[in-house]
């Protein structure tokens, strides 16, 4: 519920990119959502997550065109690929069969039946007290206690992942993605501290509790 960022996403730099959040404020139309299994949620009020007391508290939310890296349950591991500008031509083969707008979704197979019946709901916010991180562009805070403007079911998260045209990859561990940020494409990793053998003292997964 969010290029980097940058080419060669790391887990490293997250809270600078929270301190450094642009106050520009919005210019341009932009939609912004927030993904939650809880339908009831009538404010949302700034918070640290549990397992990053460094980071501001903060009410997050995810751009439109970056919504469907958070149509999975929460808690779910994934990560999260797809090719950039930077992305070099044996890179762009290798990991994406050449298709420069690839998006692609790893989970494991221990979360797809939990994807099938998880329900999730799409809060839409007010983007006018929200601003894009610098580094991290269609991740939007606010330091304010917001009220959504809406929210509904987002339904089959299996047929909306499809519908947002994600190839969903499903392994048996995420494991050997370790280091794979180290290639000239973007990587995002969200709760990989759940993800079966994920090696330990790896960097953590983004501070994104959206």
């Amino acid at each position: 519920m969010v290029e980097r960022w940058l080419s060669r996403s790391t887990f490293s730099r997250r809270t600078s990119q929270i301190n450094a959040w642009s106050t520009r404020g919005v210019t341009t139309p932009v939609r912004l959502f927030h993904f939650s299994e809880d339908p009831g949620i009538r404010l949302f009020v700034p918070r640290t997550p549990e397992h990053r007391p460094d980071v501001p508290s903060m009410v997050w939310s995810v751009d439109d065109q970056r919504a469907w890296t958070y149509l999975f349950p929460r808690e779910c591991p994934r990560v999260l690929l797809w090719p950039t500008t930077e992305t070099t031509v044996s890179d762009l083969e290798r990991w994406f069969g050449g298709r420069a707008d690839a998006r692609i979704a790893c989970i494991e197979w221990a979360w797809l039946e939990r994807l099938r019946v998880t329900p999730l709901y799409r809060y839409e916010m007010d983007p006018r007290s929200f601003s894009p991180l610098e580094d991290d562009p269609w991740m939007w805070v606010s330091a304010a206690t917001e009220t959504p403007l809406s929210v509904e079911p987002v339904g089959d998260l299996v047929a909306a992942v499809g519908a947002e045209n994600v190839e969903l990859r499903l392994m048996p561990s995420l494991a050997p993605l370790h280091g794979a940020w180290e290639h000239s494409f973007h990587f995002s990793g969200i709760r990989l501290r759940n993800a079966g053998g994920w090696p330990e003292g790896a960097p953590p997964s983004p501070a994104t509790p959206v």
